[in-house]
């Protein structure tokens, strides 16, 4: 079942260090964007990015193509 209304939830590796974005990948089938936003700041801005681009980023996270050099 989809709903219109972002279920938010953070990574499994975030802390408690405050330091965390929030996703709801629940919109992608009726929407085809990935809301993220600022976990310390619920009401605030949220960023709407078009599920393709939020999958390239994924995978470039797991390639390590944004490691420090």
């Amino acid at each position: 079942m989809t709903t219109d209304s972002p279920r938010w939830y953070k990574s499994s590796y975030s802390g408690n260090g405050g330091q965390c974005v929030e996703v709801a990948v629940n919109l992608v089938a009726s929407r085809g964007v990935v809301p993220v936003r600022d976990s310390k700041s619920p009401s605030g801005l949220t960023l709407n990015v078009p599920a393709g681009a939020f999958a390239s980023f994924v995978e470039g996270i797991k390639d390590g193509e944004f490691d420090a050099v």
